[in-house]
């Protein structure tokens, strides 16, 4: 059986339990342990060359939601895909060589997109489902994360990974910021890799007691990204990109960290317009010391000024929202309508597992939800001049297309366009939650859950099929994620309990 791991590592026990080497490698140390992915799985353990192999695929007779204006959708219709890419979407294709997967109890659409998850966190989910956000960096941040190990950070990207493919979500920008040490990254990585999930793998800082990033002994932020992009980063034929997670700070001082990140030829992303500390007027005194460019993603933004909108605006930036978080956490109103204000179509994010639910179906809601109340005040009030109010398709493309644009693959994902990566899911359209069908678009933003998510497929490659995980060993996912949080616990001087 094959292994993304070298055959002949010589592996070592951590505190606490098994290294993500002995999970998968195939040392006799190892010998009594079942790997977490079996040879046929998406992640780095397959070529390219062998995901290129295969028969074609033949999504045959679904409702399609191409998300492509050129394209257009269809009552019913079928998808082929040949190696990697999608080569035709029209009704009644022929493909005597295909593989045909029955699609007519199904939606076929893009994969969803998120544009900012903090995936170290995967084994930490719900571990603050009251917590704000000064909750979440006492406890998340200063007390766990800096605490973890490499393996711990390895467990965690897995899990996450594996959460987001499960939930049809076929791409995530990983906004890492747990680079404690250069073995923290490679770890973050590796699992991102292992997991068979398309990752915008954003380099962050590290997490300290303190908070401050700079005190941590072991890290090389930002200059180690330099590394990164030679030894991880240096093809564009791949699931993984680069970007750099930014901090916020003194804007003398995040100048040359955005340098660092162009110097190597990596996009920005940033918090930016979060709660009171986001009333700094940040953006206007970056601006004065270089222009924004296009090439930064601004996540949040609830409590920007008018002069910083317009300055993303002008400089063709995008942003993120992950509405059900700032809501929850004290960021502020979610900003959807303000960005719709400028002309601005933004993408959705999940941000933290710890405290939100790992689907884009909750994200869809809460932002459609959260626009209609903002403008049905406005009418009640009273007002002459109210926005519209937005449509089920304009939230379905938030999560998709402009999900894809935010992370730099619109040329791709986002759609099923021929000649793009075929990042294909199907969603059960005969489950008691949504049958029978009126509204396919409709039914996927206001109805349906990660129990409709029947089949996904990333650059060809059938990763979840008929509501399971493909080639995954999910008793030793859970043994794995259950030994790293026993071990971050302990580490970080908590009680391990469950209730």
């Amino acid at each position: 059986m094959s292994h993304p791991f070298n055959s002949g590592c010589a592996c070592c026990m951590p505190r606490g339990g098994l290294s993500r080497r002995q999970f998968l490698c195939g040392t006799a140390s190892a010998a009594a342990a079942v790997p977490l992915f079996t040879a046929g799985f998406a992640g780095d353990a397959m070529a390219q060359g062998r995901r290129r192999a295969g028969r074609p695929i033949l999504l045959k007779g679904g409702i399609v939601l191409s998300l492509d204006k050129a394209v257009g959708d269809f009552e019913r219709a079928d998808v082929l895909i040949e190696g990697t890419k999608i080569s035709a979407v029209r009704p009644d294709i022929d493909a005597p060589n295909a593989r045909v997967i029955d699609a007519s109890r199904s939606i076929v659409m893009p994969g969803f997109v998120d544009t900012h998850r903090h995936m170290w966190q995967g084994f930490l989910r719900g571990v603050l489902p009251d917590g704000s956000l000064q909750d979440y960096i006492q406890t998340v941040q200063r007390k766990f994360g800096a605490n973890f190990v490499p393996d711990d950070v390895y467990a965690a990207e897995v899990l996450s990974g594996l959460g987001c493919i499960d939930a049809g979500v076929t791409t995530v920008l990983d906004w890492s910021h747990i680079h404690n040490s250069p073995e923290h990254t490679d770890a973050a990585i590796q699992g991102l890799k292992d997991s068979g999930v398309r990752a915008v793998f954003a380099y962050g800082t590290p997490q300290t007691v303190s908070g401050n990033w700079r005190e941590a002994p072991k890290q090389k932020y930002p200059g180690d990204i330099a590394r990164l992009r030679k030894q991880y980063f240096n093809s564009g034929d791949q699931l993984l990109t680069l970007y750099l997670a930014s901090p916020g700070g003194a804007p003398d001082q995040v100048m040359p960290i955005w340098k660092a990140a162009r110097d190597a030829g990596a996009p920005i992303t940033i918090h930016v317009g979060v709660g009171t500390f986001g009333r700094s007027a940040f953006l206007e005194k970056m601006h004065a010391l270089e222009p924004l460019k296009s090439d930064t993603t601004y996540i949040h933004c609830c409590t920007l000024n008018d002069t910083e909108w317009k300055l993303i605006k002008d400089s063709g930036g995008t942003i993120s929202i992950a509405g059900y978080v700032e809501m929850l956490m004290g960021h502020g109103n979610p900003p959807t309508q303000k960005a719709l204000d400028m002309g601005i179509r933004p993408s959705l994010s999940v941000d933290v597992e710890t405290s939100v639910p790992n689907d884009f179906f909750t994200q869809m809601r809460s932002v459609f939800s959260l626009q209609k109340n903002e403008v049905w005040a406005k009418r009640l009030a009273g007002e002459k001049t109210v926005p519209e109010f937005l449509k089920v398709r304009d939230v379905l493309e938030f999560a998709t297309v402009e999900g894809a644009r935010a992370n730099g693959l619109s040329k791709k994902v986002g759609t099923l366009t021929p000649g793009k990566e075929a990042d294909v899911i199907m969603l059960r359209t005969d489950l008691i939650n949504v049958t029978p069908i009126n509204s396919a678009v409709g039914a996927v933003v206001t109805s349906m859950s990660p129990q409709n998510v029947d089949t996904v497929l990333i650059a060809g490659r059938v990763v979840k099929r008929r509501g399971r995980l493909v080639g995954v060993d999910m008793n030793r996912v859970n043994r794995m994620g259950r030994e790293a949080q026993a071990r971050a616990y302990k580490a970080a001087g908590l009680p391990d309990k469950r209730i």
